[in-house]
């Protein structure tokens, strides 16, 4: 019979590993089957497979085939493709939508479909001849590659997720095809993928490439295809709140990779794929559709602590610039007259437009009107008048301590994945290593600062501020009357306020710099930063992009009146075109 030692050594030979503690390669068998070291007793996760003489499934089959197979120097587990990693992804953010009340169709429908025809428009599957099956000639990345070429690969992957080896597809016929694909592509030794180092040679600039902001980019697709309402903004912030899994799809983030995607480029992407995979035209948005601007200007006027009454003035400005028209709202992917309609910015910018309207937002005006206000409410017993200076203190009070909120939780979000990509023993021991410390150092730095670490995440709102508890009841101006600045003029209602400063008196060319319109902050009135910062805060987007969506508005709004402009003297700020704002007010 053979010794004990000679049982286990054949048991052991395919495992080839140094160990972490000495380094060297002597393993046995302990009784429960684990693997442990001959020099220095070190016994390690990694156990013996046992295989019955019982029937199994061919899945299984195929499982414990591999798992036989002499491992390579860097065990990266199954092999795996990109399209896969992604798929997988993908499948795990719809499911977070899903937890979030969104139907299921989203996932098994919609996002599903979209996926499909991403892949075969990319020829990855469901065509004659897959990339894949193709020779490429590409060089295997070696051992001895410099960290500064793995850390242009991930630049240039946006960072290549985890393997999604052992995980169900994202549908048992969606993606069939995959693991026929050859493997004769290059194989990168950073990602672990069959096909990293081959996706990125073989990608035209033409193309759209996978990347993290392009999953959100197909969420977006899916919940704009159903009409849902979670907006673009919405969407973001749930991803940045960690309720949408993103972050740790990333075995870590590069210097430059330490950001949230931003509204534009995961926007750009939408659209640029709704073409790419020529899906047809969405779904009507009409004017009960909770994307509408009506609607969407309701949702932001409560969130801003602004007067109720201020919405049917919203929706005369909707109505006059025609941005509530059916054709307007609706993605017509491929139709060059299609509008890339930013929905939910659209409407922050159409209630920034009537508060100039109202206030003039120049420093000036809006102070006078609220004294004028203040006095009048002093002798008022009915419905209390809005008042601009109160409502100002209020919002920027909460803003800040919201803002503050954020910027610490910035400052303390934990940027590298919480389950790290691992390719040996030695990594895994390091790594854990230094993850133990930095929780250490973590949890006293919490201690020291008096912060309590949450229980659990809270769950998420379509709301950051609450105007109407308990605790901010008396500072809520939902009811407030807009008497106060209006004036009634034939059997019209009009503003007290007379004129209107244009933000630019002349558009940019979208298609030279990107832009209609640039926003230096230092060259407008404090009070139109606070209001632009106000509503960025709450899309979470830079003010220049809701300043810009207001300059557009404005020039629809008075187009007829911009060849009569007159122009006031300069002040402190830069000069501004003011106009008659009596057009804009009239009645419908």
């Amino acid at each position: 019979m053979r010794s004990g030692r000679a049982m286990d050594a054949e048991e052991t030979r395919d495992y080839n590993e140094p160990c972490v503690q000495c380094s060297d390669v002597n393993w046995g068998l302990t009784e429960e089957g684990k693997f442990y070291c001959r020099s220095c007793h070190n016994v390690i996760e990694r156990t013996k497979e046992v295989v019955t003489g019982e029937a199994i499934t061919n899945a299984r089959a195929q499982s414990i085939s591999r798992g036989l197979k002499k491992k390579r120097k860097l065990d990266k587990g199954w092999e795996w493709y990109i399209c896969e990693g992604f798929q997988y992804i993908l499948w795990k953010q719809a499911e977070a939508l899903q937890s979030l009340g969104v139907p299921s169709k989203l996932k098994d429908e919609v996002l599903c479909n979209i996926w499909k025809r991403y892949l075969q428009k990319s020829k990855e599957v469901y065509c004659d001849r897959p990339v894949n099956d193709d020779n490429h000639v590409v060089h295997e990345t070696s051992d001895s590659d410099t960290d500064g070429g793995r850390d242009q690969d991930i630049t240039r992957l946006l960072g290549l997720p985890c393997s999604a080896s052992d995980t169900d597809p994202m549908s048992d016929s969606s993606i069939g095809g995959v693991s026929s694909l050859s493997k004769s592509s290059g194989k990168s030794t950073w990602s672990g993928s069959v096909d990293g180092s081959s996706y990125l040679l073989r990608t035209k600039k033409d193309e759209l490439r996978m990347s993290m902001p392009m999953t959100l980019a197909f969420c977006y697709l899916a919940l704009l295809w159903l009409r849902e309402s979670i907006t673009l903004s919405d969407l973001l912030r749930l991803v940045m709140d960690g309720h949408i899994p993103y972050l740790n799809a990333y075995k870590d983030f590069p210097e430059e990779m330490k950001s949230w995607p931003s509204y534009a480029d995961v926007h750009g992407k939408a659209h640029a794929l709704a073409i790419h995979v020529e899906l047809p035209c969405f779904p009507d948005i009409a004017e009960g559709s909770f994307l509408h601007p009506n609607i969407l200007c309701m949702k932001y006027l409560m969130e801003a602590n602004l007067p109720d009454d201020m919405h049917s003035w919203t929706c005369r400005v909707v109505k006059k610039i025609g941005v509530g028209e059916t054709d307007f709202l609706t993605l017509h992917p491929g139709k060059k007259s299609s509008q890339k309609v930013k929905y939910d910015v659209l409407a922050v910018a159409v209630i920034v437009v009537v508060l100039k309207l109202f206030f003039m937002l120049d420093d000036e005006y809006e102070w006078f009107l609220s004294n004028y206000v203040e006095e009048r409410n002093k002798s008022n017993k009915g419905c209390p008048l809005f008042d601009i200076k109160k409502w100002y203190m209020v919002v920027k009070s909460a803003l800040d301590v919201e803002q503050k909120k954020l910027n610490e939780e910035r400052i303390r979000r934990l940027w590298r994945c919480e389950k790290p990509l691992l390719f040996t023993a030695r990594d895994k021991s390091n790594v854990l290593k230094k993850r133990q410390m930095v929780v250490d150092l973590q949890r006293q730095f919490r201690t020291l600062s008096g912060l309590v670490e949450p229980t659990e995440k809270p769950k998420p709102s379509s709301f950051q501020f609450s105007w109407t508890d308990e605790r901010t009841k008396s500072s809520c101006f939902h009811d407030h009357s807009l008497d106060g600045i209006l004036q009634e003029k034939g059997n019209v209602l009009t503003t007290l306020n007379r004129k209107y400063w244009l933000c630019t008196t002349k558009l940019c060319r979208e298609k030279v710099c990107g832009h209609l319109a640039h926003y230096e902050e230092s060259k407008f009135p404090c009070s139109y930063q606070f209001v632009l910062n106000l509503f960025s805060f709450l899309l979470r987007v830079q003010p220049s992009v809701v300043h810009e969506e207001v300059c557009a508005i404005e020039h629809k709004l008075f187009y007829s009146k911009l060849h009569k402009k007159s122009k006031i003297p300069k002040t402190k700020k830069r000069p501004r075109t003011v106009l008659s704002n009596e057009e804009s007010t009239q009645g419908h």
